[in-house]
């Protein structure tokens, strides 16, 4: 039986992962109800809650416990003081959350939202769910019991059956696909919608490597020039659009049996869905393999619910149909995850499936590529009309025979001088405070990129006290910018201290540099009321810093470990220590 009650499925992310796991809640919940609504909370009008009776949230938590950008405008709304203690009454909610356990602030923001909605009134249908990334299974192993709860929950509140629409016919696509073969059309009929006409575009300078060609890993400075409108901070961060490589691209498109060189056309197949955002459109095929299917990613769960229906073949058909459910997820995890195997790996592994996807379900299947942030590694006023970017090479080795490669850092790293590329800016998760007061910066590896920026500003106002913990494998070949910050050092702007790990027989880190100056540490945090930066990546270095700075609060002020605990919160509570963390 089909219900008359609209079930919406709104999502907030940063990566895709919420959006992913949104689309699979909502072909869930499709499949018993007929019809589910997905849409990102960004394009969702908050005020439209009033006409909701069930809405489910998916949300993730980025950084230091931070909003997904597309969320942060309904979160704003949310926290209104005027909205009545009853205003949410009328519907029935349930939070799923995605977080990763080995960030601090574990799904944050999915336990601050079921907080305030259970606040204003509404009704929990399901208890609030944290999926964890760290899960050998990833997200699956929270959401595959929590999809049977909501199963159980909709059949008793909206006298909903099993199956709506039987489970081995395929739901209909997102859209359907136009060819337009008349080159009159091609040319004439259509609006197009351009990426670059949308945002600014930065045109690269430089391109120089900084790592020797013998270190294990290549880091590139990258210098580009941009509009003399263009205004960013130091902390901010650039957002870039990356493009499949062309080997890949011709790989994608030779499994395809659909025009490539025709400009097609998309309907979505239900007035609420709206166009993808595909970076030129009207496109053609080849254009769409190259700028928004990401082909490179590792597929999900979700991709094999649909690629199942297509097969041609008993032993493909059977393979594909274990890996949907909850028993198969160890092999898919093993097939996929372990070995980092890519779509279009998988796409190529079922010759006898794949001729037969309608081309209409690859939007369906294949997710788009994400924008990239990266932390911009120069002051603009240091820098007029340009921004700098500090780049490692994302390249390692599985099982398979062909090296992982990272989509964007490969991509940006082999632009040439001269090329021009759509970006944008936005904030990041640390910002530089106007005081003149001391700061104290840890940023190992490529962390340091913000700080460059911080520095950069701080000197052209003759503004000291920058205190700098770098730490890298080697001073001969990965001590980024050494050579300006032994200029600023000689100018008495900056005081750095390095830990260089594989110069010596024991492993040296930021944390025991810290460690080792806790004196002085301790006089610019208490009485020079320094402010605390710290960024790089969020395995092991946030925390072991975070420790070092506990220690030094409670040997040199004389603190109990409880005490130092809430006298490093209450930094963080007034933006007096500052993390900017990535997986």
């Amino acid at each position: 039986m089909k219900s008359n009650k609209n079930i919406l499925i709104l999502f907030g992310t940063q990566t895709g992962n919420s959006e992913d796991v949104a689309d699979r809640i909502g072909r869930y919940v499709t499949r018993m109800n007929g019809k589910a609504q997905v849409v990102s909370l960004s394009d969702y009008p908050v005020t439209n809650l009033v006409n909701e009776s069930i809405v489910i949230f998916v949300c993730s938590t980025t950084g230091n416990g931070e909003f997904p950008d597309n969320m942060k405008s309904f979160w704003k709304f949310m926290l209104r003081k005027g909205l009545p203690s009853n205003s949410l009454c009328h519907i029935k909610f349930s939070v799923f959350g995605l977080g990763d356990s080995s960030y601090d602030k574990f799904n944050v923001v999915a336990k601050k939202l079921n907080k305030r909605l259970l606040q204003l009134g509404a009704l929990e249908l399901i208890p609030l769910t944290l999926g964890d990334d760290q899960h050998e299974l990833g997200y699956d192993a929270a959401l595959d019991p929590w999809l049977l709860k909501l199963k159980d929950v909709l059949k008793n509140i909206c006298n909903l059956s099993d199956s709506y629409i039987p489970d081995n016919i395929p739901l209909p696509p997102r859209y359907t696909v136009k060819f337009c073969e008349n080159p009159s059309i091609n040319s004439v009929s259509f609006e197009v919608c351009n990426r670059n006409d949308s945002f600014p575009l930065a045109t690269l300078k430089k391109n120089q490597r900084v790592t020797p060609e013998d270190h294990f890993q290549s880091v590139h400075l990258l210098e580009f020039e941009i509009d003399q409108n263009v205004h960013y901070e130091p902390g901010d961060v650039a957002v870039v659009w990356p493009e499949n490589p062309l080997e890949e691209v011709e790989d994608f498109l030779a499994l395809l049996n659909v025009p490539l060189d025709t400009i097609f056309t998309l309907q979505p197949t239900d007035a609420d869905v709206p166009l993808p955002k595909i970076s030129v459109y009207p496109c053609t095929v080849r254009q769409c393999a190259t700028t928004y299917f990401d082909i490179m990613s590792i597929p999900r769960r979700s991709f094999f619910e649909i690629f199942r229906h297509f097969s041609q073949d008993e032993l493909e058909k059977e393979k594909l149909e274990e890996f949907t459910t909850a028993a198969g997820q160890e092999e898919l995890y093993d097939y996929c995850n372990r070995p980092r195997r890519n779509i279009l790996e998988v796409l190529k592994d079922f010759p006898h499936t794949t001729p037969h996807v309608p081309f209409e379900y690859f939007f369906d299947m294949i997710p788009s590529i994400r924008p990239r942030s990266f932390s911009i590694a120069s002051s603009l006023r240091a820098h007029p009309q340009e921004f700098h970017l500090l780049v490692a090479v994302v390249q390692y080795k599985t099982r398979l025979r062909k090296p992982r490669l990272g989509l964007c850092s490969n991509w940006i790293t082999k632009l040439k001088p001269g090329c021009s590329i759509p970006f944008s800016t936005k904030k990041g998760s640390i910002a530089l405070l106007e005081s003149p007061v001391p700061i104290i910066l840890v940023g190992p590896g490529t962390g340091v990129a913000p700080f460059r920026s911080f520095i950069e500003e701080r000197a052209l106002k003759g503004i000291g006290d920058n205190y700098l913990f770098f730490g890298c494998r080697n001073k001969g070949k990965d001590f980024f910018f050494s050579e300006e910050w032994q200029e600023l050092c000689e100018k008495n702007i900056l005081k750095i201290f390095t830990a260089f790990s594989r110069d010596q027989e024991d492993k040296l880190y930021v944390q025991h540099r810290i460690a080792e100056n806790g004196p002085l540490m301790w006089d610019l945090i208490q009485n020079k009321k320094a402010s605390i930066y710290v960024a790089g990546n969020a395995k092991q270095m946030p925390q072991g810093v975070k420790d070092a700075f506990l220690e030094i609060i409670t040997k040199e002020g004389g603190l109990t470990q409880e005490e130092a605990v809430k006298y490093l919160l209450s930094l963080e509570n007034i933006k007096k220590y500052q993390m900017e963390t990535w997986a």
